[in-house]
């Protein structure tokens, strides 16, 4: 793996602050919010829809901590944008929301480098405060909103979201999760487009590569990937974008652009302090998660006799979970991946938990790909893999 420090000159203006919340375009998003609810932990927190006079749209919008999902689908059959991308991907990720500072400035320097300006900035406001927005198109049909609070908003969530119309009470007797922050969240793209879509990031946001892998160092026998994750200048937003490499068999990458129809949000990494206990949690809840084989954390025993870090978790609860572990000769990380969350193999979610370690699992990577090649092989996906790839190393 490769980590860069040079982060380019500051910008001028504008600022990235943080990930804001993340849009899903779905079939049922009353459906969907309650299964996250229920099975990550998230509660309900606004809405707008035919009760909050919005006629065309339904928004339900949940929280955990300081995570914000929202979603959404069609309330009418002549809803054509929805229906075609659902169509095309099925549900999942349609827009990635940043708090930013200087909305305006951000926007005219992304349309200077060539960005695509979904929607120019725009304000709403309520009783509770006044917010402008900015919406630019990014990977495939992936949007990022531009979030600029105008001083103090003091609603539930952003300007026109009312109260739920329902709070399940069944909720409060679950285990909580305690899910903290968005961690980062991955990108996969076709193979040989990974590298223009970091520079659209380099480019049109200002963000600057910080961590990358190449297939000659992520691989297992049939199967690899490349990956450059790219960050705002304070680092607080972390964007991993990958692609296919060549392998004997069709890698899980590109099984994910031919069931999702293109690039798009593979999968997204959930911060916690604690994961033990919210793996504990999540697995009583009833959500399904890839399993490390043992071998793995005999070789991972091993590996830990001679390193210059001591985990402090019980290994043993670590194998009994399934988490993995990465360390270097600093610190080491806790993640682990659930299932894909809907039926077509698309996109699933990571919990991680952080100590002292800045990287995405480059040790994992090979026990991940085995896990999700298993899985690959019962969906019948595993299939030989045979296109004419050009060899590619990224530092």
């Amino acid at each position: 793996m490769t980590s860069y420090t040079e982060k380019g000159e500051k910008p001028e203006k504008g600022r990235f602050i943080s990930f804001h919340h993340i849009t899903f375009w779905v079939g049922n998003a009353k459906q969907a919010a309650a299964y996250y609810c229920d099975k990550f932990g998230f509660e309900p927190m606004a809405y707008k829809g035919l009760e909050t006079g919005n006629r065309e749209m339904v928004s339900h919008v949940i929280r955990q901590n300081k995570i914000f999902f929202v979603f959404q689908s069609a309330l009418n059959p002549d809803s054509k944008e929805m229906t075609e991308h659902l169509g095309k991907h099925g549900d999942g990720v349609k827009d990635i929301a940043f708090q930013v500072e200087d909305c305006n400035f951000l926007v005219q320097k992304a349309k200077e480098h060539g960005a695509i300006v979904v929607k120019e900035p725009w304000t709403e406001e309520d009783n509770y405060g006044k917010v402008k927005y900015a919406v630019v198109k990014t990977y495939g049909d992936t949007t990022h909103t531009f979030v600029e609070f105008l001083g103090p908003y003091r609603g539930n969530f952003l300007p026109g979201y009312k109260e739920p119309l329902f709070r399940d009470p069944s909720l409060a007797t679950l285990p909580p999760v305690n899910l903290k922050v968005i961690d980062h969240i991955v990108g996969n793209q076709p193979d040989d487009e990974m590298v223009p879509v970091v520079e659209w990031y380099q480019k049109c946001l200002m963000f600057h590569r910080y961590w990358s892998v190449d297939d000659k160092q992520i691989h297992t026998n049939f199967s690899s990937l490349r990956s450059v994750v790219v960050s705002n200048y304070e680092e607080t937003i972390k964007m991993p974008i990958n692609e296919p490499a060549t392998g004997k068999r069709k890698s899980q990458i590109q099984e994910f652009v031919d069931f999702y129809g293109g690039p798009g949000v593979q999968h997204i990494a959930l911060n916690t302090p604690d994961i033990i206990q919210s793996i504990i949690s999540l697995k009583s809840r009833g959500l399904e998660f890839l399993l490390a084989p043992d071998s793995y954390y005999e070789q991972l025993k091993e590996k830990l006799k001679t390193a210059k870090i001591k985990v402090k978790e019980d290994l043993k609860k670590l194998q009994e979970l399934k988490i993995l572990v990465d360390f270097d000769d600093k610190g080491y990380l806790l993640q682990i991946f659930t299932k894909p969350v809907q039926d077509r193999p698309t996109l699933f979610l990571e919990v991680i938990q952080r100590n002292n370690h800045n990287g995405f699992g480059a040790g994992n990577f090979k026990s991940l790909f085995e896990a999700i090649e298993n899985d690959q092989e019962a969906r019948g996906n595993l299939t030989v893999f045979t296109a004419n790839r050009k060899e590619h190393r990224y530092y």
